[in-house]
């Protein structure tokens, strides 16, 4: 598979930047295009550990506990993994732990697998009806600072938050 995802774009550094700057110090992924550069960058800092999950729900466990032991942590995942982790986001709602999530969209503009399409319909509002707060960028300069809000909005306000980030701000995927 091919991306049309430019490796060079500022604003994985940017959000980098202001993960780190609200105190993120571990970082939970399921592989993702989308958000190479930002798990790149966060395996080669030696002050951030990282996790590789096998199933997004881990890490929003994860991110419980890493809070209860004093660490704020961020969760990178796509819109079809907001699927897969649904239930188990009632644990950070129903304890009012922060929980920040980074969510690269998929079934939105450009999309040619279909799988994709049912999920990236159903986030935002599925999210929203679970009592998830839900931040959403409209250009490429805004998702820095949404990512800060979210973060924000996440550690000093006890609220979880998905930063969603759309499709036809990524680039189109290709096969």
């Amino acid at each position: 598979m091919s991306e049309t995802i430019d490796p060079n774009d500022r604003w994985p550094h940017e959000v980098y930047e202001r993960l780190k700057s609200a105190g993120v110090r571990h970082v939970s992924y399921v592989p993702d295009a989308g958000h190479s550069t930002l798990i790149e960058a966060a395996i080669g800092d030696p002050t951030v550990t990282t996790t590789m999950l096998t199933t997004e729900e881990e890490g929003v466990a994860i991110a419980t506990g890493a809070w209860l032991g004093g660490m704020r942590s961020v969760l990178l995942m796509q819109s079809s993994g907001v699927g897969n982790c649904i239930n188990m986001l009632s644990l950070p709602v129903q304890t009012r732990t922060p929980l920040l999530m980074l969510v690269t969209m998929r079934g939105e503009w450009g999309e040619f697998n279909p799988w994709q399409v049912p999920m990236g319909q159903a986030t935002e509002a599925s999210l929203k009806a679970i009592g998830v707060q839900v931040v959403r960028p409209d250009t490429e300069a805004d998702i820095s600072a949404a990512a800060a809000q979210g973060a924000l909005m996440a550690y000093e306000a006890d609220q979880q938050v998905a930063v969603l980030i759309g499709q036809k701000l990524l680039g189109k995927k290709t096969w």
